[in-house]
């Protein structure tokens, strides 16, 4: 089949919009609490009801690409996250924020689904181990941009006069004075209704899924569910993102409440090097695991992402803003070893077992809400320690995981 590698650079661009759009959330909380007076607890909800959204849409979504194909559920998702974006912009208060929130989470969900079969097929099958990569390295990169972003709107808004450009003079006039960081979701809704335009006008390859890719009926579902390593590594997945996101998410205020940062510089800057080394982590990773046991791996990066992580609530200051970034490192193999160990530990039915982990990703909505649950009885530090509990499950999965197919190491 000819190879379309106008739409792998498209799909490379689709991933760095999901990124962007889904952990902007992370430097946006402390201010998110200050606009809208919420707690902890409350605040928890913003990144729950984005991810819970993946929980409800993952499976359906599988099933709906293959009834309406790649291209409307591309423009959908797409199209639904350009009217979130613009109802909560005209409407901005928490409960809309977390309507428009789950909106934009269902339709990333969609995209998720879809766009990785396109990517085999448009890039070629025997190439798609490193058009994954770089799609990875689009997907972080855009995560390292987006709160310095959010950094350089939030500081300049209130006075466009002093930067002299055209998009702060414009965009200064759309938002309330008070909530400057309602900006970024004015770039969403310009940002989407782009890539509706792009997407609409371009012919997209017939994606033709192997019989073990395609997303299967509720009975094939229920049968994968009555083997006990489906679920151990569905809750692999979930305490994966949950840890992610139970980091990112609570950076920013972590520094703020604890070392007296502006969470609008110092954090959104420690934020981003969360991601930016979480993206360099994952090249780090291929090598390692080209010379060791993919479990030996994930035993060794969990242990030493326990190890900073404890650096990073105990430790100065100065030595937390070193050691969130560096927890971000150590998390950036625990995907794709966990994904791969349970892919291979299954012998029929990979499509709809992939639909069954991709809904592990609502990790990302339990785990930080319970951690602000218990920050505001407790305070963040202790809050933040329940990661120790997820990532002591991700340590475990390199003990007791046996996959019927080894990753090939060269040694």
């Amino acid at each position: 089949m000819k190879r379309n590698y106008f739409v792998v650079v498209l799909i490379f661009i689709i991933f760095s919009v999901i990124s962007f759009l889904t952990n902007i959330i992370n430097p946006l909380i402390p201010d998110v609490m200050k606009s809208f007076h919420l707690n902890k607890t409350l605040a928890g909800l913003l990144p729950f009801s984005f991810f819970i959204a993946y929980g409800v849409m993952s499976i359906p979504a599988g099933m709906m690409v293959e009834k309406y194909r790649e291209k409307k559920m591309m423009v959908i998702p797409f199209m639904l996250a350009c009217v979130a974006a613009l109802v909560f912009v005209f409407f901005p208060s928490f409960p809309v924020y977390l309507i428009s929130l789950f909106a934009i989470g269902a339709g990333m969900a969609m995209l998720q689904v879809t766009i990785n079969p396109l990517l085999r097929v448009s890039g070629g099958e025997e190439h798609f181990a490193v058009t994954s990569v770089i799609a990875q390295l689009f997907f972080g990169g855009a995560s390292y941009l987006g709160p310095l972003l959010y950094s350089y709107l939030v500081r300049n808004l209130p006075d466009p006069s002093e930067d002299g450009n055209i998009f702060l003079h414009t965009l200064s006039g759309l938002v309330p004075t008070n909530l400057p960081w309602i900006s970024l979701y004015w770039v969403f809704a310009v940002l989407t209704f782009l890539m509706v335009l792009v997407i609409s006008i371009i012919r997209l390859p017939r994606v033709e899924l192997k019989e073990e890719e395609k997303v299967g009926s509720w009975d094939i579902h229920k049968k994968l569910f009555k083997n006990k390593y489906v679920i151990l590594y569905f809750i692999g997945i979930f305490t994966y993102v949950g840890s992610e996101q139970g980091v990112g998410n609570w950076i920013s205020k972590f520094l703020s409440e604890y070392h007296g940062f502006d969470p609008q510089v110092v954090g959104a800057h420690t934020v981003s090097l969360f991601w930016g080394l979480l993206t360099i982590g994952c090249f780090v990773g291929i090598i390692l695991l080209k010379l060791f046991d993919s479990r030996k791996v994930l035993i060794g990066a969990a242990s030493l992402a326990i190890i900073t992580l404890t650096v990073a609530l105990t430790g100065s200051g100065n030595v937390a803003k070193v050691a969130f970034p560096l927890v971000g490192f150590f998390y950036s193999v625990m995907w794709s070893i966990i994904f791969s160990l349970a892919l291979n530990s299954v012998a029929e039915y990979h499509g709809s077992f992939s639909g069954i982990l991709c809904t592990g990703i609502i990790g990302g909505a339990i785990v930080p809400l319970i951690i602000g649950a218990i920050a505001d009885h407790l305070g963040l530090r202790v809050g933040m320690m329940f990661l120790y509990l997820t990532l002591g499950y991700i340590l475990s999965v390199g003990f007791w995981s046996k996959p019927l197919i080894k990753n090939a190491t060269i040694i």
